[in-house]
């Protein structure tokens, strides 16, 4: 009786394969990425990079003018280090730019906060199965499809002293001159326009949300306010985050729909973007820049200050996050 004993099993020539953790990626592919998104780092350098570089540069020079040595008028740029930044908190300059700050600021947070109640009423509305639906939601994208500047000579007619607002409300007010009506006149115009907006991106969040959720809620008796509090606005709160993120990001440019409706020089409506303008207009190249530069770094700080306290997730990273985590989990699932 003969005995055979089993061959050792073959090893494979070479070294074993390394396994590599999920997100680490080689020289090649590194490189390749970048080969990928530099027409994308190009771009963005022109439209960012640069002129952000270049306002920066000339917010250290001012225009003057004098007597050269041989008693004839000269102008020019001279350096002046950064004396247009710490012009903003004296003297005329200074009072202006205060004046503007408080108005860019007072603008966004009012007009935002409005459009946010709005909008989340518009996304209801529109979410509701009825008869002439498509017709609501056709109609409520008309204000935001409007260019804003179209929409600032509408609303300047409609706040003309014998305009229309004047005679629904039975007096004679005069939206456009100087005086707190002039902000109600941008607010209102500002508010009817964007608030369509939030509407949609709210709609959006809303359309993702099952429908068995809202069924199981129904059996548990829990009613329309319950479902709204416990329900939709949670589901809804990262859509919502992200459109109040834009929409302030928005708001702090704001340009041409007080420049159109209530016109330039005005104290009661002038914002950063319009004081810088003027300064530009008025040749003085270094305090426009500066009031833009500051005007950039306020809208930088908001949104930092936003996405870290309330957690806006404007790139997707939490999702992306999240399925790297759900990666390993289902592989060991479907192993077993």
């Amino acid at each position: 009786m003969s005995t055979s004993t089993a061959a050792p099993p073959r090893r494979p020539d070479g070294p074993p394969p390394v396994k590599r953790k999920p997100g680490n990626r080689t020289a090649g592919e590194g490189r390749m990425a970048a080969l990928l998104l530099s027409p994308t780092l190009l771009v963005l350098a022109l439209v960012i990079a640069y002129p952000l570089i270049s306002a920066l540069y000339q917010s250290l020079f001012r225009e003057e003018s004098g007597l050269d040595e041989n008693g004839f008028v000269a102008e020019g740029e001279s350096f002046v280090g950064l004396a247009n930044y710490t012009d903003l908190l004296a003297g005329e300059s200074g009072q202006r730019f205060l004046n503007a700050f408080a108005n860019t600021t007072f603008f966004t947070f009012t007009t935002v906060a409005l459009e946010t109640v709005l909008g989340l009423a518009l996304a209801l509305a529109m979410n509701r199965a009825f008869r002439g639906r498509a017709i609501l939601r056709a109609s409520i994208l008309i204000p935001w499809a409007v260019p804003t500047a179209v929409s600032g000579l509408l609303w300047r007619w409609i706040f003309q002293s014998d305009g229309i607002a004047n005679t629904l409300i039975g007096t004679e007010i005069l939206w456009t001159a100087e005086g707190f009506q002039a902000k109600a006149a941008v607010i209102i115009a500002e508010v009817w326009k964007t608030a369509p907006f939030i509407g949609l991106l709210v709609l959006a969040g809303m359309q993702v949300i099952p429908g068995e959720v809202y069924e199981a809620a129904r059996i548990d008796g829990a009613g329309w306010w319950r479902q709204l509090g416990s329900i939709t606005l949670p589901l809804v709160k990262p859509t919502l985050l992200v459109a109040v993120l834009f929409r302030l990001l928005d708001a702090l440019r704001m340009f041409d729909l007080p420049f159109v409706l209530i016109g330039p020089g005005k104290q009661s409506v002038e914002t950063l973007s319009m004081l810088a303008w003027d300064e530009s207009n008025q040749l003085r190249y270094g305090s426009a820049s500066a009031f833009a530069i500051i005007l950039f770094l306020y809208v930088a700080l908001v949104a930092i200050v936003f996405v870290k306290l309330l957690g806006a997730d404007v790139a997707g990273t939490k999702e992306m996050r999240s399925l790297r985590k759900a990666g390993p989990s289902r592989k060991a699932k479907a192993r077993s």
